[in-house]
């Protein structure tokens, strides 16, 4: 895991600047503390920057930016390839000869080989540049899942990248600037989906994808995988053969991913909060090991709900682990929150951002510096309770909902609206408003301002420039991408829950829920990997059909089968409780907190932006506080983004 950053001069006089390379490049120490490296091309148009956390291959030997023999390829990787050792048998075969025990040094040589096509043969978790000096052609890589983040700019003939956004500040040529439609989005989903950011011509590359940048300042971006293009529309089997397929390959590819991320030649260990995902972590590491794997987990002070020691205790007991447990509490998220803007700059409005950060730091402090995560797997397998809302809603109303004439979808809602005030029945209106406008039901697990709501929450002058209901032009057109792949496949059709796994994967999971773990992991210098997101694993978990998924309405079906003899039974028939933070809590119960957090609110700069409509934001935090509404979702999205901007636009 690191930080690369670098710049090229295409259609454009000037030359890269030493200066603002290393500067560039030292921003980003936290994601690499343990070497620097720097290459700059002979005619100076060039130049790449690295900063290194050192995992595999310690030695000089795998410093970067990394060359071949003949020093006409240049890379700066982050990430890992778990299937490196595998691609490196192959590659030595074939004459390829090896300096190095690394897996960037792999990449170098299957792009000899391969060429762009190398892309298809990784099996990890990456953002990394390629440059071909022969061609005079630069590639860029975000891996499958979006798992590492990649930023990049590209104006005046001038491309800049960076792991992360603050690198690309450093340089002269980039204005902090916010972009609208950025923050717009970001009110939707408490993150912005690629390819926005909230700064303006700052663009993110998104999960999937890669660029090629040539000599003329042609830039191409393509989607190299998608989990939709392995679908089969082969159903000879049974439904109950299909459901024994499904248990056996999953505990087969997730034993094996397990055992592939394992790759380390530092002190590793694991997330443990003692629910199906972690514990299964937890044990197949430490099958794999041979030895019980170090565990590390997180509480809350003076709050119950939140404490799952009890369970992380019997796992870590039944393994005979090193336990390493924190409680946190009010004193470390006010130190923390004043740091919050400057990690992630591409903000992130997920309040688990707080205990992530103080786990990650304990792991830092413990001496361990590769950590196993459980992220992805309430997404490919139904873990959540809010799906199953979903899920019950189309089966019961939906549906049948779709099929009926235009001018009676219409009636229900114009009703409801004129009838009753804005505050109340807000969701049932915004259902009503997609129903009435032939919209999808599912716009993501984790939305803070519908269209419904923004038509309050913003002023009229801001709403005249983008309207109130944009961000569904970003939600219609996932569905559409999935569309059109079904239809090329010729495979049928898609389900609900395939739709809204879908749609998680090219927005929520990552750059809500990979980014948080990212960006508080790497401020405290953590590798996290996450092997439930092998793309095979992806892969078979999107093809696994609703009614096995979800059988019985039991969420998690088929991984509950598939870990049973792994982990306890009380472990896999626990009640499900998610990962979370009490800031809810907090804003309605300490003063001290709450008058904090609403300060932010009400005396950010943002203000200037002239965006919200500040008496709708009272209202929210009085609902809030006098427990008549749970709106700490939507005030934390706020609260983020003022601390944003009072960051990095003053």
């Amino acid at each position: 895991m690191c930080g690369i950053v670098g710049i090229y001069k295409v259609n454009n006089s000037s030359e890269v600047s030493e200066k603002t390379l290393i500067e560039m490049r030292d921003t980003l120490t936290h994601r690499g503390p343990d070497d620097e490296g720097l290459y700059i091309s002979s005619d100076r148009k060039l130049g790449l920057g690295f900063r290194r956390l050192a995992i595999i291959d310690l030695s000089p030997a795998g410093a970067e930016p990394m060359t071949n023999e003949d020093k006409s390829l240049w890379l700066v990787f982050n990430g890992e390839v778990y299937n490196f050792p595998e691609l490196k048998k192959e590659l030595i075969k074939k004459g390829h000869k090896f300096h190095s025990h690394t897996d960037a040094e792999v990449i170098l040589h299957l792009y000899e080989e391969r060429g762009e096509k190398l892309i298809n043969e990784l099996n990890g978790m990456y953002a990394f540049v390629l440059w071909d000096e022969k061609k005079k052609k630069l590639l860029a890589v975000r891996d499958r899942l979006g798992i590492k983040p990649f930023y990049y700019y590209f104006q005046q003939g001038v491309f800049i990248f960076a792991s992360e956004i603050k690198a690309l500040l450093k340089h002269s040529l980039l204005k902090k600037e916010p972009d609208l439609e950025g923050i717009f989005h970001y009110l939707t989903f408490a993150c912005t989906p690629a390819p926005y950011t909230l700064f303006k011509n700052i663009r993110k590359l998104a999960p999937a994808h890669y660029l090629t940048l040539d000599k003329r300042g042609n830039m191409e971006l393509k989607r190299y995988w998608s989990p939709a293009s392995v679908l089969s529309s082969n159903l000879s089997l049974s439904e109950r053969e299909q459901e024994q397929y499904f248990i056996s390959k999953t505990r087969s590819l997730l034993q094996e991913s397990i055992e592939k991320q394992m790759v380390s030649d530092v002190p590793f260990g694991c997330f443990l909060s003692g629910g199906i995902d972690s514990s299964t972590n937890a044990v197949l590491m430490s099958r794999a090991m041979g030895k019980p794997v170090e565990t590390f987990s997180i509480s809350f002070k003076d709050l119950p709900q939140y404490d799952e020691f009890v369970y992380s205790r019997k796992i870590a007991q039944i393994l005979g682990s090193k336990r390493h447990e924190i409680v946190i509490g009010k004193e470390e998220f006010e130190q923390w929150l004043p740091q919050l803007a400057f990690y992630a700059d591409d903000p992130n409005g997920d309040p688990v951002c707080f205990p992530v950060f103080y786990l990650s730091k304990l792991i830092r402090d413990s001496g361990v510096i590769m950590a196993q995560v459980g992220e992805g797997s309430d997404e490919l397998f139904c873990g959540y309770n809010t799906y199953m809302e979903f899920i019950k809603i189309w089966r019961r109303y939906w549906r049948w909902g779709e099929k009926t004439p235009q001018f009676i979808k219409v009636i229900p809602y114009l009703l409801l609206n004129s009838l009753l005030s804005p505050q109340r029945l807000k969701l049932h209106k915004e259902f009503l408003r997609r129903l009435a406008q032939n919209k999808p039901l599912f716009y993501g697990g984790a939305n803070a301002f519908s269209a419904y709501d923004k038509q309050f929450l913003l002023m009229p002058s801001f709403r005249k420039k983008i309207p109130p209901a944009s961000s569904d032009v970003i939600i219609e057109n996932v569905y559409k991408d999935l569309d059109n792949q079904i239809s090329n496949l010729g495979v049928g059709k898609v389900d609900f829950l395939q739709k809204m796994l879908y749609l998680e994967l090219n927005i929520r999971l990552p750059e809500l829920l990979l980014m948080r773990v990212d960006k508080m992991a790497m401020a405290n210098s953590i590798e996290t990997r996450v092997p439930f997101l092998d793309h095979r694993l992806v892969e078979l978990a999107f093809s696994i059909p609703m009614k096995l998924k979800i059988k019985n309405d039991t969420t998690k079906y088929i991984l509950k089968k598939a870990v049973k003899g792994i982990i306890p039974d009380e472990i896999i028939n626990r009640p499900k409780k998610g990962f979370g933070a009490p800031v809810g809590e907090w804003m309605r119960d300490d003063s001290d907190i709450k008058d904090r957090l609403f300060v932010i609110i009400r005396h950010s700069k943002i203000k200037e932006l002239n965006i919200f409509d500040y008496n709708y934001i009272e209202n929210l935090i009085s609902d809030h506080c006098n427990r008549r509404t749970d709106n700490s979702f939507r005030l934390w999205n706020l609260i983020t983004l003022s601390l944003w901007y009072d960051k990095w636009m003053n």
